[in-house]
């Protein structure tokens, strides 16, 4: 497998765990079936647009509709389970959690592959991560998961690191995509188990 395979594999899963994320929310907040698909397409895509036009690539979900048709179907699919499920906001926090993984392990290797240096590839990988889940809660109105004092850039960071760190001791590069994705992974999902966070700034004169 080549790393624009392997990229092009990421942003599908990337695009189906975020577009149960946007359906989920449009469950909590009993909307409609087309706004499931809505959030569930721009929370899908949002983050490897941005990437897409960052690095001045052809935008994936244009090059190629599966993108969109696989949030769609994920929309429909979440619509007709969504009455069933007990702990929506738990499951968009673990789904999220996926997708942070896989979308950061895509953007990191994209970069690299565009020719960028090793910083601007973390930072593709974190900024690509976050993006579709500020959408999301955006457009959910819903607090930002960026704004609340959880792991989350965080783990992003992490990941990216692990996979340039393997890749730059000559790795082969799909191993070292799977200890990133594993590392982005667990660190989010320890964090939400444990209720991790960073320390917030605390101002001396208060």
């Amino acid at each position: 497998m080549e790393v624009q395979t392997i990229t092009v594999l990421a942003d599908i899963l990337a695009s189906i765990t975020f577009a149960v994320t946007g359906a989920l929310v449009a469950s909590r907040k009993g909307l409609d079936i087309i706004a499931f698909m809505w959030l569930a397409v721009i929370t899908g895509v949002g983050g490897g647009t941005f990437r897409d036009l960052v690095l001045g690539a052809p935008v994936f979900w244009i090059e190629n509709t599966m993108y969109l048709q696989v949030c769609l179907i994920t929309a429909v699919g979440v619509y007709l389970i969504a009455p069933y499920i007990e702990s929506r906001h738990r499951l968009v926090l673990w789904f999220d959690a996926l997708g942070l993984a896989f979308v950061t392990m895509a953007g990191t290797a994209k970069a690299l592959d565009y020719g960028t240096g090793a910083l601007v590839a973390v930072v593709m990988g974190v900024v690509t991560g976050s993006v579709g889940g500020i959408i999301r809660d955006l457009i959910g109105q819903q607090p930002s998961i960026i704004l609340r004092q959880e792991i989350y850039v965080t783990a992003s960071v992490a990941g990216a690191c692990t996979y340039l760190a393997f890749n730059a001791l000559a790795l082969p590069w799909l191993d070292a995509t799977v200890l990133g994705f594993i590392v982005t992974f667990a660190v989010r999902g320890l964090a939400i188990v444990f209720n991790w966070s960073m320390p917030g700034y605390r101002n001396p004169s208060e």
